[in-house]
C-alpha cells in the first residue's frame, strides 16, 4: 500500500478521517523522476495535516518510494483496525470481517506486540480476548 493512500481512507464504520497507520513493514521502490502529485490535506510520511508538516517535493518523491507491505491503521475514534497484508489494506465492514475472521487473527497473533494497548483492550471488531475467544495460539509475550 502507497502511504499516500492514507490521504483517502477513512473508517468504513465511523468515517473518522485521518485514520493512524503503523507500518511493520516497509519495502523502497524507485522514486518516480517527477512528483506525480502532492497529498491534498494528510501527510502520512510526516503523520500529520499537510498545512502543518508542509511536506517538500523532496520528501513527496521519498513517499511515492515506499510500499507498505504489512501494517495495521487504526481509527482512532471508534478503534476499530484494519490490516495491511501482502500490500492490500483490509477495509470490510464488522459483519463481512466477522464472517471470515481466520486471516485476520491471524494477523493479530503475528504482530500481537506491535498493537496498541488500547486496541488490544478495545479493538473491534477484534481485540486480544478474540483471540482467547476463537482459540488461536497467541505468542507469550515477554516476561510471562
Amino acid at each position: 500500500m502507497k502511504l499516500r493512500l492514507m490521504d483517502l481512507l477513512a473508517c468504513p464504520m465511523c468515517k473518522k478521517f485521518p485514520l493512524k497507520l503503523l507500518i511493520f513493514n516497509v519495502e523502497e521502490r524507485g522514486k518516480p523522476k517527477e512528483l506525480p502529485s502532492k497529498c491534498p490535506l494528510y501527510c502520512a510520511l510526516k503523520g500529520g495535516w499537510i498545512k502543518d508538516v508542509k511536506p517538500t517535493d523532496d520528501e513527496c518523491l521519498e513517499c511515492f518510494s515506499k510500499e507498505v507491505v504489512e501494517g495495521l491503521i487504526i481509527c482512532e475514534e471508534c478503534y476499530r483496525w484494519y490490516p495491511i497484508i501482502d500490500e492490500i489494506p483490509h477495509m470490510l465492514p464488522d459483519d463481512l470481517r466477522v464472517a471470515d475472521p481466520v486471516e485476520e487473527l491471524e494477523f493479530m497473533k503475528k504482530w500481537l506486540e506491535k498493537f496498541p494497548k488500547e486496541v488490544l483492550e478495545r479493538g473491534k471488531p477484534f481485540n486480544e480476548e478474540s483471540l482467547k475467544e476463537m482459540k488461536v495460539k497467541r505468542p507469550r509475550r515477554h516476561g510471562q
